[in-house]
Parts: C-alpha cells; structure tokens; sequence
C-alpha cells in the first residue's frame, strides 16, 4: 500500500521530533504507513515541494523566515490539490481569516495540540485529497469526451502532477534547451556509474 506523504514544517526541532513520534505511534489512516519529511524551515520545504508531492503539508504558523500563511500559500500554488493543516498557539481572528482565504487551509489545529485532534485532522485531509484528486480525474475525463482537453495535455497533467516541474523547459536565447546540474540524467536519481 502507499504510504501517506506527510511534510511536517515547523522551526522548533522538538516540536517536529513530537509530531514525527505521534506518526509512527498512531497512522492517521489504519493499515497505510507514513512517509514524513520534516523541515525546520519553510524556505527549505518550499524548496524540496518543488521536486515532489506530498499528500499533506502540516505548519507552524509563527517562524522567523516566513509564518505558517505565506508558507502554505507558497505551496498551495505549486501543489493546489495537497492538503493544508496550519498549527498555531494564536486565536486570533485576524490568523484563521488568513489561514482560510490567503492559504485556503483545510484545518487549523491549536497548540498545544491534541494528538487525537491532529490525527484526525490528517486522515480528514488524506480523505478530502482523495476526493479532490478523483473529481479532477473525472473532469479531465469528460473535458476529453467533450474535445475541450487533448489527450497530450491530460497526460502532461498528470506527470506533472508525480513529477513537479518534469514538463516545464527553458529555452536559451539561441532556442536549445538551457539545463542545468539538476536536470542532468541521473543527478536528481541517483549517480551515473
């Protein structure tokens, strides 16, 4: 089975060491395991987003580089159909108005948090992903029905969507195609003998 890809960011290390101990003691989704990835900075998971997908994106909301808000937005532009959980110790409505309509995430769970409401919180989101993902399938299905979508661009849809940024080029001025030391065969999936 898939294991849940779970991206934990937060700038305190025990507070990532907690969550990332909740995961292993209690699977938010019996019989999935989980994939966790933690950062301690959101510039570095912003980073590490572009390269793959996760299902679910759990975030502190204050940090000295960027607040939870600005963080999940980031993400949510590269990744509109992952999951949004915001973690904060404010219940300030200014916080969750931003949280839901700059970020639009899905839950926000206070701190010190209950580890049966987060886990909760994390299988509603794998849940709502799922749900989210088989509509956008079904409506790719009839756009292809309908003429409105070709069947080159639904496929690059969808390897887009394993592969973040697989499809995008960039040209150099003379029109061959610019790579650099990351899109070298072999680079981002191992070393060439």
């Amino acid at each position: 089975m898939t294991p849940i890809k779970i991206m934990l960011i937060d700038d305190e290390p025990n507070v990532l060491s907690a969550l990332q101990r909740m995961l292993r003691q209690r699977p938010p989704v019996a019989g999935r395991p989980c994939a966790v990835e933690a950062y301690t900075s959101p510039r570095a998971a912003i980073e590490a987003a572009r390269e793959r997908v996760v299902d679910v994106i759990v975030c502190d909301y204050r940090m000295p580089e960027l607040d939870g808000v600005e963080t999940l937005r980031r993400l949510r532009q590269m990744h509109p159909q992952t999951a949004r959980i915001l973690l904060s110790g404010s219940r300030e409505f200014d916080t969750v108005v931003d949280a839901i309509n700059v970020a639009q995430v899905g839950r926000i769970v206070v701190k010190p948090w209950s580890d049966d409401e987060l886990v909760e919180a994390i299988a509603d989101a794998v849940e709502t992903r799922r749900l989210r993902l088989e509509n956008a399938e079904l409506a790719d299905e009839v756009r292809l029905q309908r003429g409105l979508l070709s069947r080159q661009d639904a496929e690059l849809k969808r390897i887009e969507g394993l592969w973040p940024g697989i499809t995008r080029v960039e040209w150099a001025e003379d029109g061959s195609v610019q790579m650099g030391g990351d899109d070298l065969l072999g680079s981002r999936f191992g070393k060439l003998p």
